[in-house]
């Protein structure tokens, strides 16, 4: 036994080390593996054994450089390297001929991994190799200015908005399926648009091509399309001996067919994932990439299952268990907790919202002052505005908190005007880029903005910096903008000089952009932190078409992400969404609104597979809970309809997925139940009332008086719910 294995492997359960070890040496010495799933239940340890699968595929002499590692996410590759290379320094240290460190070049998201490879191929596959990615932003702004041009904003009856355009376009190229079955079964008010909407992609993908850009779904598509090319397939296929896939469960149908493509046999080929943690179709990924695996190589593909839990306690895996094992279709598992026994998980049954949430901010102040800090608990709801109610409550408490699931870094303004202006320099063929960028100056409308754009396709070649920096010095700017334009051309100048070194370049941009930032903004010194962190992250990156790139595909979610917390309160509570909860865990965790119509949401009903998904996102929120958990039911909603009659109420049903097994796994207990302990800081509540809603049962005097205005702004919104699906 080596070194590096009798260090690193002891550490890994039986499961795990035959996952790490699968494969043997060949007649040549090299090391093969056939086809591998891996089903990495939640909180078994999935980061840990990819770390060590690519460690030790290194000590059995695989050359880095053909290991590629698919991850969803630039921080999970990140993660998976780092760790790796800390098991090698191990093994060195302890006497191995292995190097110390361990670079994986061809680690990082499918989108990224992507791209690289578009460039290398573009001149084989018609693209210029120097093109320009579309965030989702531009995309949809790209839509909305195809959408005026056709007439679509001014027919007579309801056309789809740019975001929801987009959508449809995502999910189409995503799913692999026609037109018409996109709108029937994702987007049914939009069926009699689908001429409209045909027309409307069609011209959307002319002016991509012709603007030299690629947007987001682009990068998977052109790769699907460039690997039916039965010899660049195999070109690419042979670069890499082994290629592992993270969070296989999340795949959809281009990268399925990409990976199907490159690694037709199978050969070298390790996908690891959960099907019970399958929640994003409507991204478009197929749960049934990871079901039907195994089946598709002959022989089947080797599976080995992770059930030891690193993460929470039994009961709770209890509860877990007994939920997803009401699925109707799945790789079946049983999660055992390594920590052992804990406290039973709570069903917690509340009059109203107005109730749930002071019973939440009661709990969680209290866990607080038993030992368990804010930031160790969450509370996870299915849809954003569920929270609504809570926050008011948490404000009230001084009770700071942080909400994921909200505005996007880089879907500010001034986050925008920055990057517009660095990837217009990055690709001068870049229309959309430019647009933006022309329009920050002063008396440069969209009119005046366009005329620049023509005076450059007809003076300027692209492709020729100095041509192209002649043509936008001779173009004769609006009155308002001559000031500004010297600047501009100067500025330009300095980002296309292909002497300039990266980063550097960010400080002659920031300099141009600060007195517009001022002029533009109120808060333009708030707004500036956000460019320090800009600037700051620039420096992670070797190159501009890196960093413009990476930001693109794998953004922060909020400025906090890049400031590593230092611009919040010492402790915070984290508020968040069951699917940007995935991956996550906490020490007490809260679910909100558990009854049907939440969970599941009441348009998943009409089809089994969305209901299937539904008890999936209920499965990976209970999983998030390490030491406590509580699901909170409301027992009746407020409605304000007809406020002539004053706010009324409508009763809640129980949630389908709270069958009796599930049930006899929780402590049902009410607000008034008497609470002497906290699980998980203490020891298990003991004799906790039980008690079910009654049929009927009215508010008690006062209450519909008592309800304050944001309960009146949370009533069931059918409209708001339909925008939560998009």
């Amino acid at each position: 036994m080596s070194a590096f294995s009798s260090i690193a492997l002891d550490r890994l359960n039986e499961a795990q080390r035959r996952a790490v070890c699968f494969g043997a040496a060949d007649g040549a010495g090299r090391f093969r593996s056939g086809p591998l799933l891996v089903i990495a239940g939640a909180g078994t340890g999935k980061t840990a054994t990819l770390a060590h699968r690519v460690a030790h595929l290194v000590t059995q002499g695989v050359d880095p450089m053909r290991i590629l590692l698919l991850t969803f996410s630039r921080r999970a590759a990140q993660e998976m390297t780092r760790r790796a290379e800390q098991l090698l320094m191990q093994a060195f240290a302890a006497g191995t001929a292995r190097p110390p460190t361990v670079r994986l070049p061809w680690a990082g998201t499918f989108h990224s991994i992507g791209a690289r490879l578009l460039r290398q191929l573009a001149p084989r596959i018609g693209l210029d190799a120097s093109f320009g990615i579309l965030d989702r932003g531009d995309a949809a702004d790209l839509i909305d200015v195809i959408r005026f041009e056709r007439g679509l904003s001014t027919k007579e009856r309801r056309f789809p908005r740019k975001d929801t355009c987009l959508a449809i376009y995502s999910h189409r190229v995503n799913t692999g399926w026609p037109l018409e079955r996109v709108l029937k079964e994702q987007f049914p008010w939009c069926v009699d648009c689908a001429d409209d909407l045909r027309g409307l992609f069609r011209d959307y993908v002319a002016r991509k091509q012709a603007n030299g850009v690629l947007d987001y779904d682009d990068l998977l598509l052109w790769w699907q399309i460039a690997m039916n090319d039965a010899a660049l397939a195999r070109e690419v296929g042979a670069r890499f001996d082994h290629v592992l896939v993270d969070e296989f469960q999340d795949t959809n149908a281009l990268q399925a067919g990409i990976l199907a493509a490159i690694k037709p046999g199978g050969d070298g080929l390790t996908v690891v994932g959960d099907d019970a943690q399958s929640i994003y179709s409507f991204r478009a990924a197929d749960v049934a990439n990871i079901l039907d695996f195994p089946r598709r190589f002959d022989p089947p593909a080797q599976s080995i299952t992770l059930e030891l839990n690193y993460r929470s306690v039994q009961p709770v895996l209890d509860a877990s268990n007994a939920l997803i094992a009401e699925a109707e279709r799945g790789h079946r598992k049983t999660l055992r907790a390594q920590r052992g026994d804990g406290a039973r998980p709570q069903l917690v049954t509340v009059a109203d919202e107005r109730e749930q949430s002071n019973w939440v901010a009661d709990r969680i102040l209290r866990h607080r002052e038993a030992g368990v800090p804010l930031k160790r608990q969450a509370v996870l709801f299915r849809s954003n505005h569920h929270s609504d109610a809570l926050e008011v409550e948490l404000a009230r408490r001084n009770i700071p908190f942080v909400k994921h699931g909200g505005l996007r870094f880089l879907e500010a303004a001034h986050i925008k005007d920055m990057l517009s202006v660095l990837r217009w320099a990055e690709h001068p063929r870049n229309g959309i880029a430019a647009f933006r960028a022309l329009q920050l100056m002063s008396g440069f409308g969209p009119a005046h903005a366009r005329r620049c754009l023509d005076h450059l396709s007809h003076q300027a070649d692209p492709a020729a910096p100095s041509s192209f920096l002649a043509a936008l010095a001779s173009f004769m700017p609006p009155r308002a903008a001559r000031e500004q334009w010297h600047g501009f051309v100067e500025l330009m100048t300095q980002l296309l000089d292909s002497r300039a070194r990266w980063p550097a370049q960010m400080t002659p941009l920031r300099e141009w952009y600060q007195p517009l930032l001022e002029l533009r903004h109120d808060d333009a010194t708030v707004r500036a932190a956000d460019l320090d962190m800009l600037q700051a992250v620039a420096g992670d990156f070797a190159t501009r078409e890196r960093f413009l790139t990476e930001l693109t595909l794998d953004p922060p979610q909020a400025s906090g992400d890049l400031s590593d917390g230092a611009l919040q309160d010492e402790d915070y509570l984290i508020l968040s969404t069951v699917h940007s909860a995935k991956g996550q865990e906490w020490d007490a965790v809260y679910v909100l609104n558990v009854t049907d119509g939440n969970f599941p949401n009441e348009y998943a009903t009409a089809r089994r597979e969305s209901v299937d998904e539904e008890r999936r996102l209920l499965y990976v929120a209970m999983t998030r809970s390490r030491d406590a958990l509580y699901l909170l039911e409301p027992q009746r909603w407020y409605v304000t309809q007809q406020a002539r009659y004053g706010p009324t109420y409508v009763h809640a049903a129980r949630s389908r997925f709270l069958s009796r097994p599930v049930l006899a796994c929780f402590d049902r207990v009410a607000p008034d139940s008497d609470e002497r302990a906290l699980p998980g800081a203490a020891e298990c509540v003991e004799g906790a009332v039980q008690r079910q809603p009654t049929p009927g049962q009215k508010p008690p005097a006062g209450a519909a008086d008592a309800v304050p205005a944001v309960e009146a702004r949370l009533a069931v919104d059918v409209a708001g719910r339909l925008r939560d699906m998009w």
